[in-house]
Order: C-alpha cells, then sequence, then structure tokens
C-alpha cells in the first residue's frame, strides 16, 4: 500500500513535554494581569475575573480525587504566601493528608474562651461551692483572655501562656497557680478533643521558677479571746441571722460554707446531732456534728427567722452570702476570717484539754492522711467528740462570763 493511502494516526491527549512551570509569576504581573487564568507552577494559579478581582486557586489531588482550592484574595495573599500555602498544601497531601478537611477543622476550632466554656460547663456539676465556677470563670477572664481567648485553642502557645503567667507569678502567687492550673486544663481539653497535640502548660514551669511567696495563714483570734468575740458580735446591730450564725460557726467548729447552707431537715434537736451529707462536705463524706446546749439555743432562735429550709437563711430566703460574716466581723473589728475560728478551736483543744488527736481531727472532719492509720479508723468517734464539744461551749460560756464580769 501506498504511504499516502495509509490511515492518519489519531491523535492523543498528553501533557506538555518538558519542564513543569515553577514560579513563573511576578508580583508585577499578578498587579497588572487583564482578566483570565494564569499558571504559575505547582498547581497555583492566579484568577483574574472581568471586574478585576484577582484571587489565588491551586489545583491539587488529594485521595485520588482532583480538588481546586481556594487560598484567598490577591489583594490580600501576596504572591509569596499563595506560594508558600500552596506547598504546605502539597506536602500535605502527599502524606495522606486532606488540605480542604483541615482547613474546616481549623475553621470550625474554638477559641480559647469557647473551650473554657465548655469546660466550665463540663466541670460545673462536680463542684460542691456554688461560688466556684464564678471564681474559675473570672480569674480567666481577668487575666487568661484578654491575651489569648480569642486565640483558636489549637493555636495556643508556651510563650502566650508565659505572657499570661509571668506577671502576676510573684506578685500573685496563689491567684497565678489557680490561672495556671485553669488555662492547662483548658488546654488538655483540646488534647481529648485531639485539636491538638500537646499541652504547653508542661513545658513552662522551669521558665517561670519556684516562687518564693511565704505560706499565709487565715487571720485567726488566740482561744482567749474568741469568749470576746461572741460577745461582740451577739451585741452588734444589724440582722439576726449572721450574729446567730457566727455563734453556731465557733460551737460546732465547722466550715462557713457547711453553716451558711444548713438545711433543718439535717436537724435532730432530740438527738442534738446536726447531719451533714457528703455533698456538702469537703471530703465528700458525710459528718455527724454533736450540738450542745448552746447550739441548741441558737437553733431555737434561729426558728424565728423564717419558714423555709435554712436555718440561717439570708435575704429571699437565700444562703447567707459568702462575705456576710467577713465584713460583719471587719466592721466590729474581729481580728480574724470565719474559717480561722476552726483554728481557734484546734489550738484550745491541744492547749487546754487531754483529748486525743484523732478525736480533735475527727471534730474538725479532718481525713485521715495515713493510709495504715484510715485503714483501721471506722469509727467517727460520735461520743468522745460529744464531750469535746460541750467543754468547748463550757469554755466559750464561763470564760465569757469572765469577760463580762471585768468589763463591769
Amino acid at each position: 500500500m501506498h504511504s499516502a493511502e495509509r490511515p492518519p494516526k489519531s491523535r492523543r491527549k498528553t501533557k506538555p513535554r518538558g519542564r513543569h512551570p515553577d514560579r513563573r509569576l511576578t508580583a508585577g504581573f499578578v498587579r497588572t494581569a487583564g482578566p483570565g487564568r494564569y499558571c504559575d507552577g505547582q498547581g497555583l494559579y492566579l484568577y483574574v475575573q472581568p471586574s478585576g478581582a484577582r484571587s489565588w486557586v491551586q489545583r491539587l489531588v488529594v485521595h485520588g480525587r482532583r480538588r481546586d482550592i481556594g487560598l484567598g484574595s490577591a489583594q490580600l495573599v501576596r504572591l509569596a504566601e499563595a506560594r508558600e500555602k500552596a506547598l504546605g498544601n502539597r506536602r500535605m497531601a502527599r502524606e495522606g493528608g486532606d488540605p480542604l478537611a483541615e482547613r474546616r477543622r481549623l475553621e470550625s476550632m474554638p477559641t480559647f474562651a469557647d473551650a473554657a466554656r465548655r469546660v466550665l460547663e463540663q466541670k460545673r456539676a462536680g463542684w460542691r461551692e456554688g461560688r466556684h465556677p464564678q471564681s474559675w470563670w473570672t480569674s480567666l477572664e481577668r487575666y487568661a483572655f484578654p491575651r489569648i481567648g480569642a486565640r483558636p485553642v489549637s493555636e495556643v502557645t508556651s510563650a502566650e501562656v508565659l505572657d499570661v503567667l509571668t506577671p502576676i507569678w510573684h506578685a500573685k502567687a496563689q491567684t497565678a497557680r489557680r490561672v495556671r492550673e485553669r488555662v492547662r486544663a483548658v488546654l488538655e481539653w483540646a488534647v481529648a478533643m485531639e485539636l491538638r497535640n500537646d499541652n504547653p502548660c508542661d513545658r513552662i514551669s522551669s521558665v517561670l521558677g519556684p516562687q518564693q511567696a511565704a505560706v499565709e495563714h487565715m487571720p485567726a483570734l488566740p482561744h482567749q479571746d474568741a469568749p470576746a468575740a461572741i460577745t461582740k458580735v451577739r451585741e452588734s446591730a444589724g440582722a439576726q441571722a449572721p450574729r446567730l450564725a457566727f455563734e453556731f460557726l465557733v460551737l460546732t467548729a465547722a466550715r462557713w460554707g457547711e453553716v451558711r447552707e444548713a438545711a433543718w431537715s439535717e436537724i435532730d434537736t432530740t438527738a442534738a446531732v446536726w447531719t451533714i451529707p457528703a455533698t456538702r462536705m469537703k471530703a465528700k463524706r458525710g459528718h455527724r456534728v454533736p450540738l450542745s446546749c448552746r447550739a441548741l439555743e441558737i437553733l431555737d432562735a434561729a426558728q424565728t427567722l423564717g419558714e423555709g429550709p435554712l436555718v440561717f437563711p439570708g435575704r429571699r430566703a437565700w444562703p447567707l452570702s459568702e462575705k456576710s460574716l467577713r465584713r460583719l466581723l471587719q466592721r466590729l473589728a474581729v481580728a480574724a476570717v470565719p474559717h480561722g475560728f476552726r483554728s481557734t478551736f484546734r489550738d484550745w483543744a491541744a492547749e487546754e484539754t487531754d483529748h486525743r488527736r484523732e478525736v480533735i481531727e475527727a471534730a474538725l472532719a479532718h481525713m485521715v492522711t495515713n493510709k495504715v492509720e484510715a485503714a483501721y479508723a471506722r469509727s467517727d468517734l460520735f461520743e468522745r467528740r460529744r464531750r469535746l464539744m460541750d467543754e468547748w461551749a463550757e469554755y466559750l460560756a464561763v470564760a465569757g462570763r469572765a469577760t463580762d464580769a471585768s468589763r463591769r
């Protein structure tokens, strides 16, 4: 057959031969190019619309499928930035990742403040004190949010956490420790939710250094001055509920939170016992408090405060505020805080009585820290504690009468 009679060869579509274009565009061209699509290389294209709008698009194969990924406006994203983004996407796709899925994940990433709000809601049910959630949130709002609140929780760095803590680490040592633990809790939540791989709080201790601040004990009175304080509060003007609650607190050596939320359903006046449920105890273990005769007299007086469930109701039958008794003591120039009267009781019991240490500690509802000792400490030593609390009430009454006599 003559060569002219041979059928023409079919044309096959093939990729252009030679090197792929790379870094073909220039910054000047990006600014002045007319409408069209222009390839820079590595799958990066500049699209110019008839309106003059310019944008970057990367054409990439992800998991066997072609994807077009927008990289932003050319007016906001410079040529060098677009190339850097395109290179990062190519690397991610080559390693089996999906740049589009990663972008969606980052776009839905909660800020540190959003994550803190979720952690707070998760923890709230397990906290005993109603004021603790507000305190938890306020400390982050004051110290952490101004610096990292708007940051994606996945992007918070150890340097940023140091920026939060350094100004207060020595000046407000206790506050700084609390803020660090709360920031750490938020970032640990992000790790658990697979929003980040590490917790930067784990790397900052050596940089912050040790805190040299001395331990500050809560102000407390010597036991010799406790009767005078009771007399001063009893004779003061103002609402009756906090005055009765104060004397009841001293007589029972209880915590202020336990007293201000005490309910009539917990009181057995016949057996002279106040049973505090585990949900309201610091150690999460129920505690029985023997009531002295004077404590029962206070409860009789408290019957006139209202008909609600609380023994010492505040305004609108709510519990007395956390600071109400502290303000009362400050107004009367009593140099102590409510919690300090537990120390007053502890000092009196150690110095003025022969009661064993474990009886005194049980009266304060302290946990036995020695594991061997705790294994055998099955009794709450209730009857021994009753004798101790009766002696305490008698001491306060006798010393109080002596104080009154000296004033006359």
